[in-house]
């Protein structure tokens, strides 16, 4: 009986084998006719019930001619993508983010507060600072235009007066008369005559420089800790230990005294000028 059983099993495993290779291929010969063939696709039933109209949507005219829909569209997605850096070259954003930063490194204390808290702290109190400008940009200019009272030209003209008015009153003068001469233009007459570009440049570098000044006086206070506690350190033969690790503590607990968030957050709404 074991004796069959050992001349059956050779022919058992080619059967197998045989049914492992031709089941795929007939399953391929039988899926060939209906690629070769495939279903009709159903045409959308366009002729029974029309599609709905676009509501109409108009952000002005170039010359003579309205602004068509996809026109719209490309700048409706154009001012959407320039709008981070709208906001940083535009607003009081770069120099509150700045001193910030200078304001961690200075306290030693790594990533924290994390860059997300630092970034929403920025964010708040930009939108503080600049509320009042952008009340007036919307009462005097998008706000009419809106009702339908002017145009669009008008309104942006009307609208962008007050944040030119803002970037003017914290531009120093070096700074505009720089990229004056840079740009092949003279002295101006009157603000309105500054181009945007100029004008942008000017206040970004001017921002700059005020973050950094702000930045200076905000580090005198954590280096004069910093030599102290190394001073301490040496008289005392401990050269290997790491002074800002000694020191960190101390300028936290100043820091904290001096309730230095609120003085920090306080002195930057104040080194805006008012318009």
């Amino acid at each position: 009986m074991s004796a069959s059983r050992t001349r059956l099993l050779p022919w058992t495993l080619l059967l197998a084998l045989l049914a492992v290779l031709v089941l795929p291929l007939t399953a391929l010969a039988q899926a060939a006719p209906a690629a070769q063939n495939p279903a009709p696709i159903a045409e959308p039933a366009t002729q029974g019930s029309a599609l709905p109209a676009l509501p109409n949507v108009s952000v002005g005219r170039i010359g003579n001619d309205p602004v068509s829909v996809p026109l719209q569209t490309l700048l409706l997605m154009t001012g959407i993508t320039l709008l981070p850096s709208l906001l940083l070259v535009m607003t009081a954003f770069t120099r509150i983010t700045i001193v910030l930063a200078l304001l961690r490194q200075a306290l030693g204390t790594g990533q924290s507060p994390s860059n997300q808290v630092m970034i929403g702290l920025a964010l708040f109190l930009t939108a503080m600072i600049m509320m009042p400008v952008w009340q007036k940009a919307w009462d005097s200019g998008f706000g009419p235009y809106l009702n339908g009272q002017i145009d669009f030209r008008t309104a942006w003209d009307l609208g962008m007066s007050p944040l030119r008015a803002f970037m003017l009153a914290q531009i120093r003068d070096t700074d505009l008369m720089t990229f004056a001469g840079l740009s092949g233009h003279g002295a101006y007459n009157s603000p309105a005559e500054i181009p945007f570009p100029t004008l942008a440049a000017s206040f970004v570098t001017s921002e700059l420089k005020t973050a950094f000044e702000i930045g200076f006086l905000i580090y005198i206070p954590f280096v004069i800790i910093d030599l102290v506690v190394a001073s301490v350190l040496m008289s005392m033969g401990m050269m290997m230990l790491s002074p800002m690790l000694i020191s960190a503590p101390f300028k936290i607990l100043l820091f904290v005294l001096v309730d230095g968030w609120v003085l920090t957050v306080g002195t930057l709404a104040a080194s805006f000028n008012s318009i």
